[in-house]
């Protein structure tokens, strides 16, 4: 046993005899018969993946050549789609009810909002629309971090992993939280300085101070819910939220109604919502004991090596907000218009039918990540193919039925929300469109889902920034002018195209063996982690427990590393 302090900052290094190029350069030789830890576990320099500081980087061409699989140039057998549909649908259809519950709650809250006066329903929606902004994506977008770690410890059948990625997460998300506070709290500052109304101002600043409980319930929630649709437990989330947006009408009328608390109220009734979910889904924890496998209580190893799941966490807000802001970019732009009030009331309408339509392919895009990370997680690659192929299959009919949807619809659907005649007609000229869009959408929302579930998060961000900013912005920019309206929504239109061509490219490229030698790194470096801050006996000991695990991923040549990036 040796310790090279300057070339393995302290990490011990077991090796065979002959093995380890650090023993050629100190000269000490270990008589164990141990792969060379150091050599997994450091070396940022040869890198090829985000997900973790453990990656594979002495290689050898005398390591033998990796096995191709027969199965992964296959498509999947009837049996074998009728298995996965089955697998996904446990998934998605709690998934589609909690959406459509959520989208409800939503609704209610608009609703009484609007009953308090205009004022008031333009102020909470800009109050939203701010949270969204500044919040409820990048907590969202932060939280699915721990999404390939829980899936893919899940399918490795590594309970404490997950446990202990939900304690990260969470305290991760307390800390995003503090400066999101104070932007919250200096709100009405901002927006006089941006040249907003006062009134308007006032209102809205007054929404986001009674809405800061909600932020420590959203960074608990998030969590949980990952935590538990990780572990393909999506029934007890869409029971839990059924019964908190039952009584989130209740709570409105209680406080906007009978206390007369009127915009505070309703700020005030999504939180407590928000935390009565928290407190039904952790009643439910309890009274059924899903935890025992997972959750081993708090522990201060959730306080040491965030590292793997920054490098997740970081990207994946990233690649969420990048989406997210968009829409709320093109409420900005349709102000612009020469009639801005009635384009914006459009767009209103057309972004609330864009998330309606979006709850089917958000619940397919999670339930294929789920999927994919614990197939991967398993060492199963050939059935994680498997579930991206269908999940795309499925995304197609539904992007065919969104399509129809909204072609068929474009008359009758904007009667629901106005009658202004012109309003009527920006709506019914821009469906069509819309309905190509989700010709694009759909796919590359489950494709998402593969990259997350497969640990690339990374991939997904450019992929978004690309498609989004680099060829939809300056469409819309240069269309609306022109065109008008539609030309908004043209920009839109070119963005989903780039993005689902991307997509399709990447996952057309993706090397299933490499996916699965990267989910045992993602397992091995949270390991690694802990492994650090104990005795070193202790570490010689793991290594021994690992050495099969490690034997076997490095039997693997590495041919391909595109799909590590």
């Amino acid at each position: 046993m040796h310790t090279d302090e300057s070339s393995h900052n302290g990490i011990m290094c077991y090796t065979s005899k002959g093995s380890c190029p650090c023993a050629h350069r100190t000269g000490q030789v270990e008589k164990e018969s141990f792969n060379c830890i150091r050599h997994i576990t450091s070396a940022p320099k040869f890198m090829l993946s985000i997900l973790s500081p453990v990656t594979f980087t002495n290689i050898g061409k005398e390591l033998a050549p990796r096995v191709e699989n027969a199965d992964l140039k296959r498509l999947p057998t009837r049996s074998e789609i009728v298995e996965e549909l089955k697998q996904m649908g446990v998934i998605a259809g709690p998934m589609i009810w909690l959406g459509l519950l959520l989208y409800g709650k939503m609704v209610t809250s608009m609703f009484f909002l609007g009953r308090l006066g205009e004022l008031e329903l333009a102020a909470g929606s800009l109050a939203v629309g701010l949270a969204n902004i500044t919040c409820y994506s990048v907590l969202s977008g932060l939280a699915l971090g721990m999404e390939p770690i829980c899936g893919q410890a899940f399918g490795a059948k590594k309970w404490s992993l997950i446990g202990l990625a939900l304690q990260r997460t969470i305290l991760v998300l307390l800390c995003v939280c503090l400066p999101i506070g104070f932007l919250w709290i200096n709100m009405y500052r901002i927006l006089i300085w941006c040249g907003q109304d006062a009134n308007l101002s006032s209102l809205a600043s007054t929404y986001l101070l009674y809405s800061l409980p909600d932020l420590l319930a959203q960074a608990i929630l998030n969590p949980l819910r990952i935590y538990l649709r990780t572990q393909t437990m999506t029934s007890p989330l869409t029971i839990c939220t059924f019964v908190a947006v039952f009584l989130h009408l209740f709570i409105n009328y209680a406080l906007v109604n009978a206390l007369g608390l009127g915009i505070k109220g309703v700020a005030l009734a999504a939180s407590l919502t928000d935390f009565n979910l928290v407190l039904f889904i952790l009643m439910y924890l309890w009274i059924f004991r899903i935890y025992e496998k997972t959750w081993e209580g708090w522990s201060t190893e959730c306080l040491r090596d965030w590292k793997p799941l920054l490098y997740l966490a970081v990207p994946s807000c990233l690649s969420v907000c990048l989406e997210w802001w968009w829409y709320e970019l093109m409420i900005v732009f349709s102000s612009f218009m020469v009639d801005g009030k009635a384009a914006v009331a459009a767009m209103g309408i057309l972004i609330q039918t864009t998330s309606l339509v979006y709850i089917f392919p958000s619940s397919l895009s999670l339930a294929v990540s789920t999927r994919v990370g614990n197939e991967l997680g398993a060492n199963q690659p050939v059935k994680a193919r498997f579930s991206m192929q269908v999940a795309l299959g499925c995304a197609t009919i539904l992007a065919m039925l969104a399509m129809t949807f909204t072609t068929t619809m474009r008359h009758i659907w904007g009667r629901i929300f106005t009658d202004d005649r012109y309003i009527l007609h920006l709506v019914a000229m821009s469906m069509p469109i819309v309905g190509l869009c989700e010709l694009g959408n759909c796919p590359q929302t489950a494709g998402c889902g593969v990259l997350r579930g497969s640990a690339r998060p990374t991939t997904g961000a450019n992929i978004n920034l690309g498609s989004f900013y680099i060829v939809g912005l300056p469409v819309a920019l240069v269309l609306g002018p022109k065109v008008g309206f539609v030309g908004l929504w043209c920009g839109l239109l070119a963005a989903q195209v780039a993005c689902a061509t991307l997509m399709f490219c990447v996952l057309r490229r993706t090397d299933w063996n490499v996916q699965a030698i990267r989910a045992k790194e993602l397992m091995l470096a949270n390991r690694a982690d802990v492994n650090r801050t104990i005795a070193p006996a202790a570490v010689q000991n793991a290594c021994q427990i690992e050495r099969e695990e490690l034997e076997a991923l490095i039997s693997f040549k590495m041919e391909s590393t595109e799909s590590l990036a």
